[in-house]
């Protein structure tokens, strides 16, 4: 037996006390309600979640709320075995489902290897993945690969932000506004009318938040860090004309943050004195984004068997950080991060359904663009006194081309056989790429010295060229798909076994400045996926789903900084990721709901080799062995005067490290990689919501215990610089809201 099935069923038989009494005791409540059935597209197609074999986790809108998730970089509180991480706050966050991820890589041009959709539209840039939340019907995080209906760059995941739509009959809205520490203020609104009865439906719906620094900063006349300014606007245009055969959804979004930068734990020296989330910097500058897009969704239900969709969308939106990486009242480190990007894509599919078949067919396309220039200000980078630093300009384009198609053939009553393939064609080129080494300091102009791209040697060896340039192609085309078997019991419980194969497309080193001898187009990341589950009821209260995993992974792409300093993107080789979730609600009572789940993770690099180091068994970043959330809804009031529901939830992750070195230094470097990880920890929400008529007042506290943790690490000793780069997460925050539904 080969060894990846032979754990799989290793894994399967630890999971087996969960599958037994999901399929025994979902027959005892097989008379019972479909009260509370969750409704999922995870397949491209409406499906209870009970009756999708694949591990996957869906949030309502309402639960969001009450666990006090407002942006997607908190969505890890609600999901096991997903981390998220940033060294820029809730901007760019990286999402690590199941301990892939993009590990030590900070550039903007690289894409996620969990992909990110808001309605079915794939985003293409991670820097619009750190979207406030407001007015959503769902979140679906999938995990595991997705290389069949979710294709492209999915070797995690997919997670899936669905909006709410018009229904199409009658009025309704709500307005929230709320104040917190931090001098916060909160708003919400969404707006629904019906224009024609039955045809035609408009929402609308906006979030504004403005606070703050949330940290101190000690540093004179200087900002604070984390401070907030965003508003964010949608609309939602639904027409379904005649006998409904046609709906037609037709979307525009936009936002803007203009808050202010993360604070840095840096330079030694300067955090003597200082708590935990206070700093001392003198340049906290602006963390600027901004998103806009559109969108068309064009369904038509050709007959009662088959219907068409087609999604179009156009993207865009730029950045604009002004990073203080040293955490000093002194310029050691200063780094402007501007990028521009947009994009586009088309999606048509078929679906198809009868007693025997369900089909998904279709063709994908879709370019993303970004231009990024970006300054690195370095104190006495030429000479003691002498300041400079390095300026860097490319512009990125890739494009995916991909056919699809993925069918459940029943083989026998209640046996369902599902099989997928997707081939990819995805190209990229990396064009007008340059950079310099200049004179000057953070506020000063730049005066060229010497060309370090395109240069393959050490900077300031090839003289200033403000004409060349340095271009660069590649390519990958790809077979994908799935597999599965699935059992439905006569009580509704599911039993399913899969294969999976994903894939994350070759890259460029955006991280590529000092020299060209970095830049390179390298290999797309490989993943083979085994998986067993079960999900069901219980006596109709208790729903439980489980999944164990193992994962082959080839080729997963990191950072290796190598002395000059110039980074390479390389590949790693080979590793081995196996585990599996369990999550359980419900329904003790009226007055009580209970939610809870656990992820254990298994994630070791087999070969690797950084900095002439030899990595082999190292766990690979943001990959905490155990992720444990629990919540409750309990209800303590619910009589004439209204309804009041006080809502704990804990999230608790076991140490994990930031860097492929995990504790490991290079040989012969300054590196301090024990630096960079994060012992084991566990933050507390706390909600409480009183509804009488049309009102809601809410109060919460979020990390309630005002826990002091890290959410990233780099190293910086291995460059040459006197300290490690380290970002701590937000203090407790609290506040209260009062909501008016109409």
């Amino acid at each position: 037996m080969n060894r990846p099935l032979s754990r799989a069923l290793l894994l399967a038989s630890t999971f087996a006390p969960l599958a037994a009494p999901v399929t025994a005791m979902a027959q005892e409540g097989a008379a019972a309600a479909d009260d509370g059935v969750i409704v999922v597209t995870a397949q491209r197609r409406e499906q209870s979640l009970l009756d999708v074999p694949i591990a996957i986790s869906a949030v309502g809108g309402e639960t969001l709320a009450t666990k006090g998730i407002t942006n997607s970089a908190n969505l890890q509180s609600a999901v096991p075995n997903l981390q998220i991480s940033s060294p820029y706050g809730s901007t760019q966050p990286n999402f690590s489902l199941r301990g892939i991820s993009v590990a030590n890589e900070y550039n903007s041009n690289q894409a996620s290897p969990v992909g990110v959709y808001l309605d079915d539209v794939y985003l293409a840039n991670r820097t619009a993945h750190g979207m406030g939340l407001f007015d959503l019907d769902r979140v679906e995080v999938l995990r595991g690969p997705q290389g069949t209906l979710f294709g492209r760059n999915t070797t995690g995941g997919a997670i899936n932000f669905i909006t709410r739509a018009p229904s199409l009959s009658g009025t309704e809205g709500y307005g929230e506004l709320g104040y917190g520490r931090f001098n916060t203020w909160t708003a919400q609104a969404a707006l629904e009318t019906t224009l024609v009865e039955d045809h035609v439906g408009l929402r609308v719906a906006g979030n504004l938040v403005n606070g703050d620094g949330q940290m101190k900063n000690v540093a004179p006349g200087a900002r604070d860090p984390y401070a907030q300014d965003t508003l964010q606007g949608r609309a939602m245009l639904r027409i379904k004309p005649g006998d409904g055969a046609l709906d037609i959804k037709l979307k525009a979004y936009g936002g803007r943050d203009r808050g202010t930068g993360t604070a840095v734990h840096g330079f030694a020296p300067f955090r003597s004195g200082l708590g935990f989330f206070e700093t001392n910097e003198n340049r906290i500058g602006k963390a600027n984004t901004d998103a806009w897009g559109f969108s068309a969704n064009i369904a038509y239900e050709i007959n009662d068997k088959l219907t068409f969709t087609s999604i179009t969308s156009r993207d865009g939106g730029k950045q604009d950080l002004d990073q203080a990486a040293d955490g000093s009242p002194i310029d050691i480190l200063q780094i402007r991060w501007q990028s521009d990007y947009d994009q586009f894509s088309e999606e048509a599919r078929f679906n198809y359904s009868s007693d025997a078949i369900s089909l998904v067919a279709g063709a994908f396309y879709g370019w993303d663009r970004v231009v990024t220039d970006n300054r690195f200000n370095i104190g006495s980078a030429l000479a003691p006194g002498v300041d400079g630093g390095f300026f860097q300009h490319y512009n990125q384009r890739r494009s995916s081309t991909a056919l699809f198609a993925q069918g459940d053939v029943e083989l026998a009553r209640s046996l369902t056989l599902t099989l997928g393939a997707r081939y990819t064609w995805d190209r990229a080129t990396y064009k007008d790429g340059y950079a310099y080494l200049f004179a000057g300091g953070v506020d000063d102009p730049m005066t060229p010295l010497a060309t370090t791209v395109p240069c393959p040697g050490v900077p300031g060896t090839c003289a200033y060229d403000p004409d060349a340039r340095f271009s660069l192609k590649g390519g990958n085309n790809a077979l994908t798909g799935r597999v599965a078997l699935s059992y439905k019991t006569d009580g509704g419980a599911l039993i399913y076994a899969s294969y999976n194969r994903g894939y994350r497309s070759g890259a460029f080193n955006g991280g590529g400045y000092t020299s060209s001898a970095g830049i390179s187009y390298i290999d797309p990341e490989k993943v083979n996926a085994f998986e067993v589950g079960a999900k069901g009821r219980i006596a109709g209260m208790l729903t439980l789903s489980g999944a164990a995993f193992y994962y082959d992974y080839k080729n997963q792409q990191v950072q290796d900084t190598r002395p000059g300093p110039v980074s390479f993107l390389v590949n790693a080789p080979k590793s081995e990721v196996y585990g599996g979730e369990i999550e359980a609600s419900a329904k003790v009572s009226p007055m009580l709901s209970l939610n809870a789940s656990v992820g254990y993770l298994h994630a070791r690099y087999k070969t690797l080799a950084l900095q002439g180091t030899v990595l082999d068994g190292n766990r690979l970043p943001f990959a905490p062995s155990w992720t444990v959330q629990a919540s409750a809804d309990i209800t303590p009031y619910n009589g004439s005067a209204g309804k009041l529901t006080i809502s704990p939830s804990v999230a608790y992750f076991s140490q994990q490290y930031f860097s492929p070195f995990n504790a490991v230094n290079a040989t012969g470097s300054a590196q301090v990689n024990s630096d960079l990880a994060q012992d084991g920890y566990a933050k507390v929400n706390v909600t409480a919501a009183f509804k009488t008529g049309r009102f809601t007042i809410k109060g919460y506290v979020s990390n309630l215990f005002n826990a002091r943790t890290y959410v990233y690490g780099l190293d910086l000793r291995g460059a040459g610089f006197p300290y490690n780069f380290l970002v701590p997460s937000l203090p407790r925050t609290f506040g209260g809201s009062v909501r008016v539904d109409f």
